[in-house]
């Protein structure tokens, strides 16, 4: 699926989805992961993973 397509089937601005795909936003709309969820028949945990910050103790 292109980038476009994800933003046309979710209402989320190609601008946005580009920056999800290449890792550069800061914070994600719930709305946003829900409309995801939704176009992927998925599970939130399909889509994201913790990762600790290297720094962190």
């Amino acid at each position: 699926m292109t980038q476009k397509a994800l933003a046309d089937l979710t209402n989320i601005r190609p601008a946005t989805i580009s920056k999800m795909y290449y890792e550069e936003v800061k914070r994600i709309d719930i709305k946003h992961i829900n409309n995801i969820c939704k176009v992927f028949d998925c599970e939130i945990s399909d889509l994201l993973e913790y990762v600790p910050d290297k720094n962190e103790k």
